[in-house]
C-alpha cells in the first residue's frame, strides 16, 4: 500500500494459505497480533481501538437486533463486540480464508473470547461478495464490513456493486459499517470510499480514531443507513449495557470522532 510500519517482536506462524500470507506475531510492547499479506490487522492488547470503534456505533443505534452479517472479522474481535449485547439474537459471519479463524483461535484466543463458542454465531467459510448477492431485501439490521485492505481477497469489498447489495439487504432502519482505511496513510482510498458509500446510502458519514499499530496510526470507519443518520444516536439502553467495560468507545467518544474530519478530507468530499 505504500507505507510501512513495524514493531519488534518474533514470528509465532506464518504461511501462505489459498487466499493470503498470514502471519501472527509476538510483539515487546503490544501482545500477539495479526498480518495478512504484511498488513497489521490487530494487536491483543489494542483490539478495542479498532474493533469497539467499527462496532458500537453500529450496534447500539440500529432499530433491532435480530440479524447481524460480519464479512470479515475471522479474528473474532468484531464477532465478539457485538456478542455483547444481549439482544442480538443471530449474526453470520461470512470469512473466506478458515485459515485466519483457525490460526486467531490458536495463537491469539483472546480476540474471539468466548464468541467461537457462542451459539448465536454462525461461521460460513464463504466469499462475502457472493454471500451478499444471495440474500433478500430488508433482511439484516446491521451489516459488519470488518476487511483487510483493498487488495488481494478484499479488493471487490470497496465497489459501488457491493456497497449496492449491502443496502439491498438491509433493513431500513439498520445500520452499515465498514473500516474505511487511513485518511492520512491511504487519502485517497479513504476518500473514494467514503464518497462511493454516500452514493449508495441516503446517509453516510466517516467516523475517525487512533489505531496505534495501522500506518500513520490515524483511521476511519464509515456509517451509513437509509432513512436516516440513525449513527449518531446510540440507544440509552444498549450504552448502559456495555459502558462500563468499553476501553474505547463511549457517545462522547463516538460524537467526536464524527466531528474529528481533517478539513481537508471535508473538502474533497464536497468535490
Amino acid at each position: 500500500m505504500g507505507s510501512r510500519y513495524g514493531l519488534q517482536g518474533k514470528i509465532l506462524a506464518d504461511e501462505q494459505s489459498k487466499f493470503q500470507r498470514i502471519t501472527i506475531i509476538e510483539s515487546a510492547n503490544y501482545g500477539k497480533g495479526l498480518l495478512l499479506d504484511n498488513c497489521w490487522m490487530t494487536m491483543e492488547s489494542k483490539d478495542q481501538n479498532y474493533h469497539e470503534c467499527l462496532v458500537h456505533p453500529a450496534i447500539c443505534s440500529a432499530e433491532k437486533l435480530d440479524k447481524i452479517l460480519i464479512i470479515g472479522g475471522g479474528d473474532g474481535g468484531s464477532a465478539k463486540e457485538c456478542l455483547r449485547h444481549e439482544e442480538v439474537k443471530h449474526i453470520d459471519m461470512v470469512e473466506i480464508d478458515n485459515r485466519v479463524i483457525e490460526l486467531s483461535k490458536k495463537y491469539l484466543p483472546n480476540l474471539g473470547g468466548d464468541a467461537w463458542k457462542d451459539q448465536r454465531l454462525h461461521l460460513h467459510i464463504k466469499d462475502g461478495q457472493d454471500w451478499i448477492k444471495t440474500i433478500p431485501a430488508n433482511y439484516y439490521d446491521v451489516i459488519i464490513v470488518d476487511s483487510s485492505d483493498p487488495k488481494g481477497p478484499s479488493k471487490g469489498l470497496f465497489n459501488k456493486k457491493f456497497f449496492q447489495n449491502c443496502k439491498f439487504a438491509l433493513k431500513e432502519s439498520g445500520v452499515f459499517a465498514s473500516q474505511s482505511e487511513s485518511p492520512d496513510a491511504f487519502q485517497e482510498i479513504h476518500i473514494d470510499t467514503v464518497k462511493t458509500i454516500r452514493e449508495v446510502f441516503e446517509n453516510a458519514d466517516p467516523l475517525y480514531g487512533n489505531v496505534p499499530m495501522y500506518p500513520s496510526g490515524f483511521w476511519s470507519w464509515t456509517f451509513a443507513s437509509i432513512d436516516k443518520p440513525r449513527y449518531h444516536n446510540p440507544k440509552p439502553r444498549r450504552i448502559e449495557s456495555i459502558i462500563e467495560t468499553c476501553e474505547i468507545w463511549s457517545p462522547r467518544w463516538q460524537k467526536g470522532g464524527f466531528n474529528a474530519i481533517p478539513a481537508c478530507i471535508e473538502r474533497a468530499l464536497k468535490q
